[in-house]
């Protein structure tokens, strides 16, 4: 009994004498724009072992959005890079001993869980062999968009608004907050902008917001009748297929 506890010991201390810590970069990049980095509160990365589920890292990316000459206007060859040193990124350590395959996943910095935004990939880690420089890249696609005006959940009476329309005001950003402006590097004047109105779960009309200033789309709403009213805005933008989305709840009193 001693020799095989003995043996068995042996044989766990050459198996984790095998364990090697490998590094591996991992970058959240906005579709169409930059990367996702502390401006924002940073992208979530959680890195498994796909065959166990086990989790092996998770953190935030952290760091700049990068260069926008680089990343938006540089024609890029075979093998060229679009990150620097200060670009975000999340940089883990896993100790392995054979080689692993992974997931990873990504998550978008939008705080309602239902309704944030993930990608992911799987690939074989080796121990020993880091990935890192530009790492690995993933591309979170989507618009971050919130309903700023009027509040979520308002009571309105019939009254005030038959004096004052209701002015919907939505702030709309790329993933990784870059800027919308008209005729700027992400145009506004490319993205549909529109809210849906609801009564009583039955579509009412469609109303367009226009840009007004930074990240700022605005329009007047007219209702004439009381109840529960769902307001829905998107934003679109046909050649990159980005989207985005928030809703809202109004109550219209007599």
């Amino acid at each position: 009994m001693k020799y095989a506890l003995s043996f068995i010991l042996i044989l766990l201390l050459n198996v984790s004498s095998f364990a090697t810590d490998t590094k591996i970069i991992v970058r959240a990049k906005a579709k169409d724009a930059k990367f996702i980095g502390s401006s924002l509160g940073g992208a979530e990365v959680i890195i498994k072992n796909k065959m166990t589920n086990e989790i092996l890292a998770q953190g935030k990316t952290e760091g700049l959005t990068g260069d926008t000459s680089l990343i938006m206007k540089t024609p890029l060859e075979r093998g060229m890079s679009i990150t620097d040193d200060k670009t975000a990124k999340f940089m883990a350590s896993i100790d392995i001993n054979e080689p692993t395959f992974i997931t990873i996943e990504v998550y978008s910095t939008i705080n309602n869980e239902k309704e944030r935004v993930s990608a992911s990939t799987d690939m074989w880690l080796i121990p020993g062999k880091d990935i890192i420089g530009e790492g690995v890249i993933v591309e979170i696609p989507g618009f971050l968009l919130d309903i700023l005006e009027p509040t979520p959940s308002l009571t309105l009476s019939l009254a005030t608004i038959k004096k004052e329309p209701i002015k919907l005001k939505a702030k709309v950003v790329m993933m990784c907050g870059c800027p919308i402006n008209k005729n700027g590097m992400w145009n506004s004047e490319h993205i549909e902008v529109k809210a849906l109105i609801k009564l009583n779960n039955t579509l009412l009309k469609e109303v367009p917001l226009n840009f007004v200033v930074t990240n700022i789309f605005e329009a007047n709403l007219t209702l004439d009748k009381p109840g529960s009213y769902d307001v829905l805005i998107y934003a679109y933008d046909s050649t990159t297929g980005n989207t985005g989305v928030d809703t809202a709840q109004y109550v219209i009193t007599k």
